[in-house]
């Protein structure tokens, strides 16, 4: 991954505009931060462009899309159903806040949250690239739908089964 920053000024800054559109379009951008820089005539907008460097990233061919991937062929189709209802809320957070989708998780860790089957954060923080922040922020939300779709692991049935009667008060 490489960085690069670039400072539009809020007046006069069409030329630093037009390089900092060209850099956008002719790399393969992860993310874009941002900030005003509030002074007066000299305020500007200081931009950070995180792109991936594919000259660079081994076997990486320049403008070519990884293929995409299919969960409903991947998963069983009771484990999908679980990964289609994890990506309606990642959708619906994702627009909330207006982040793109995988900013939430990546289609591959939901997959990931259903096949492991998580119940809890901790296990969420498992996951490669969930870290505390997503935990943190999304992990609730996201551990409420797992819980409630996924079934009860065995060993926690056959406990519930094993365990006594209670008492019936006469």
């Amino acid at each position: 991954m490489k960085f690069h920053f670039v400072t539009v000024p809020i007046h006069g800054g069409d030329p630093v505009e037009e390089e900092l559109n060209r850099l956008l379009a002719s790399h393969r951008v992860v993310a874009v931060d941002r900030q005003l820089v509030s002074d007066g005539a000299r305020s500007a907008w200081v931009n950070c462009i995180t792109y991936v460097d594919e000259e660079n990233v081994a076997g990486a061919d320049a403008g070519k899309k990884p293929p995409r991937v299919d969960y409903r062929d991947l998963l069983p189709d009771a484990e999908f159903q679980v990964f289609a209802r994890l990506r309606d809320l990642r959708k619906r957070l994702s627009e909330q806040e207006g982040v793109p989708p995988y900013a939430l998780f990546t289609n591959e860790q939901l997959a990931e949250m259903v096949r492991k089957k998580v119940r809890s954060p901790s296990e969420l923080a498992k996951i490669d690239g969930v870290g505390a922040a997503r935990l943190e922020k999304y992990g609730r939300a996201f551990l409420e739908v797992l819980r409630t779709a996924l079934p009860v692991p065995a060993p926690a049935v056959a406990a519930v089964a094993a365990a006594p009667a209670p008492a019936q008060v006469r």
